[in-house]
């Protein structure tokens, strides 16, 4: 975690994007507009990412030095929170001083909507929406899985939120064929969205927000959302925040009508530095509970 707060994602030569890489080959040998086909790649892919974490583990296992030095590369490797907290940050001064033409640029590394079809009020809206969404994502759910499943945890639900952001896709070529990355993806993430749901909901008075509306926010308006995992984050962020989310959100594969999360007016550049900071304090909050939950489960009494 703290590697990550210090130098964010590698620059050059990402094994996530390494994984991208060996992923969209092998889709492009085994692709079949059948679910049976889609369980094959996604189950060839996570399980890989597994082995190699069991692998790895047991070759340290008698070198106590090694096991951290291990579990530290592959949480850094895994993280995104720094890169996605500076990237909300980045889109927020671009709005600021209304440089469309930057923000657009920049959106595709917050998310896969379609940055042309986007004002400012619609790229405020977007950053907001995917850094709340990716926190738990990027942050949340790869601690909470290292903290319980150690290093094949780290990179088997690493491997399981890249194929839902390559093919869990509703369009037309992925509907079958991704449908069992994007389930696996949903059971994946049905815990960390919780608690980064809460987190969001208890640290809501670090950027003037209020737990109170957080909460009301989140079980009034989560289950609208189409993913059951992106409402509860989302909802509580936006109540949080003091805003509203939700409305016609434009991609590649068409076009897909929100539900309205919040019960304020729509997020300006000025809630998306907020969004960034509560992210970057919500990260540090799971680093510190992952944290416990690794110590007890390698307790004696565990």
């Amino acid at each position: 975690m703290a590697a990550d707060a210090v130098l964010g994602d590698p620059r050059r030569a990402h094994p996530v994007a390494g994984f991208g890489v060996v992923a969209a080959a092998l889709e492009r040998r085994c692709y079949a507009d059948r679910r049976g086909a889609g369980v094959m790649y996604t189950g060839a892919l996570v399980g890989a990412a597994v082995a190699l974490g069991v692998v790895g583990e047991r070759a340290v296992a008698a070198r106590p030095v090694a096991g951290v030095a291990l579990t530290a590369v592959a949480t850094w490797a895994v993280l995104g929170g720094t890169s996605l907290a500076r990237e909300g940050a980045g889109l927020a001064a671009e709005l600021t001083v209304v440089d469309l033409v930057a923000a657009r640029a920049r959106l595709p590394s917050l998310c896969g909507r379609d940055p042309a079809a986007l004002d400012g009020a619609g790229l405020a809206r977007a950053g907001t929406e995917s850094v709340a969404e990716n926190t738990s994502d990027a942050v949340v759910a790869p601690l909470l899985w290292g903290a319980v499943a150690g290093v094949p945890g780290l990179l088997g639900y690493r491997a399981v939120n890249t194929l839902d952001a390559m093919v869990g896709h509703r369009c037309t070529r992925y509907r079958r064929f991704g449908w069992a990355a994007a389930r696996l993806d949903d059971a994946a993430n049905l815990v960390p969205a919780r608690v980064a749901a809460v987190l969001f909901t208890m640290l809501a008075p670090a950027v003037g927000g209020s737990p109170r509306a957080a909460l009301a926010a989140w079980r009034r308006d989560a289950r609208a959302h189409p993913s059951p995992n992106a409402g509860a984050v989302e909802a509580a962020a936006a109540g949080a925040l003091g805003v509203a989310l939700g409305g016609p959100t434009v991609y590649p594969h068409g076009v897909e009508n929100r539900p309205r999360l919040g019960a304020g007016l729509p997020p300006t550049p000025a809630d998306l530095w907020r969004v960034a900071r509560l992210s970057h304090l919500v990260g540090w909050a799971s680093a510190v509970l992952a944290a416990g939950l690794a110590a007890a489960r390698r307790s004696p009494a565990a």
